[in-house]
């Protein structure tokens, strides 16, 4: 019963996941575009958990981990992209 739940669970969550592609390509303004693949991020973080948990194993903790420093990173980066134009600002003095 627990193990349907999850597979439920992960099939919902892969739903989502297509629907925020959907959002991240056709979305309206950069803005609805860099939250739907931090959107995306979160989701990919939440469905390897419970594939972790379905495999009764913990080999993918390192794995969640770099994706959520690199989910972090990618959304700074999109957010003063869009705040400012540029990403890294170089003083040439």
């Amino acid at each position: 019963m627990f193990k349907m739940i999850l597979i439920t669970s992960l099939v919902m969550i892969t739903l989502s996941i297509l629907a925020a592609i959907y959002r991240a390509v056709k979305g309206p303004s950069t803005a609805d575009r860099v939250q739907a693949l931090d959107f995306i991020g979160t989701n990919i973080i939440a469905s390897i958990a419970i594939f972790s948990i379905i495999l009764h194993t913990h080999a993918f903790f390192d794995v969640i981990l770099l994706i959520g420093i690199l989910s972090f990173v990618g959304t700074i980066a999109f957010a003063r992209y869009v705040e400012r134009g540029v990403v890294i600002e170089r003083n040439n003095k």
